[in-house]
């Protein structure tokens, strides 16, 4: 058997390819990638029979490869939640794994592409993104734990005014103004919080609807927003952003 494992995170990579390996030493791992960019170029000059496919790469959401090429390969997903675009990526999928995958999933995953594989088809893409717009993610993250020193207290989402990324941290702002870390990525952030109440402003901000206090438009394309509480920075909405922001203020 032939497979390819697309992962951002090299630890998932090389713990699912050591798996792989030890339940059938026989399995061939072609090639390891982590991004839409590279899965596409690579599937555009080889083939497979089997595709091991995080759900959030370094590029982009992997759903982007089947608008670009059409895939004929099944396909195993893998992803960190549970809750994100769960009925969409079993349409067409073998099998859809929560990380972190352990051996007994994947060799149940396995036998599902052994039992399935000449029924194996394309991706259907239409349904798959008509899915993700129709069933909108109702499991939206409600608290999260952090800590200060020796103490640790859970934070209730509709208590966070903002997240900002500053260097390679990512810290939660309370409306109160006090601060701490999360173990998150901002990219992360976006796909667990309520698109009705936090809005990603720039690389730097996802910010809650309450937590705005004013917004200046300095053109047609440069929005500034002032949070509360203050932030420690300028905020200004990405050029990208201001269209779908002006949206998202107007729902």
């Amino acid at each position: 058997m032939r497979v390819i494992i697309v992962e951002d995170e090299k630890h998932a990579r090389d713990n699912l390819e050591k798996i792989l390996l030890d339940i059938d030493p026989d399995i061939e791992i072609q090639a390891k990638m982590d991004s839409v960019r590279s899965t596409v170029a690579w599937l555009k000059a080889n083939d497979t029979d089997l595709i091991f496919l995080d759900i959030q790469l370094a590029d982009d959401l992997s759903f982007r490869i089947f608008e670009q090429i059409e895939v004929l390969t099944p396909v195993i997903f893998t992803t960190a939640y549970d809750q994100y675009a769960l009925r969409a990526f079993k349409v067409n999928s073998i099998d859809y794994l929560l990380k972190p995958v352990n051996r007994e999933e994947i060799e149940q995953s396995l036998e599902k592409y052994r039992n399935t594989r000449p029924k194996a088809a394309a991706i259907d893409v239409t349904r798959l993104l008509e899915s993700l717009q129709q069933e909108p993610r109702r499991n939206y993250q409600q608290r999260f734990l952090v800590s200060r020193r020796d103490k640790i207290m859970s934070i209730r989402t509709e208590d966070v005014a903002y997240f900002e990324g500053e260097d390679r941290f990512v810290y939660l702002v309370k409306h109160d103004d006090s601060r701490y870390m999360v173990e998150y990525k901002l990219s992360d952030l976006e796909e667990i919080l309520d698109p009705a109440h936090f809005f990603r402003l720039n690389r730097s901000f996802i910010a809650h609807f309450d937590a705005i206090s004013k917004i200046t438009v300095l053109s047609k394309s440069r929005v500034k927003v002032e949070l509360k509480p203050q932030a420690r920075r300028d905020v200004f909405v990405s050029a990208e952003n201001t269209r779908d922001f002006k949206a998202w203020l107007n729902k």
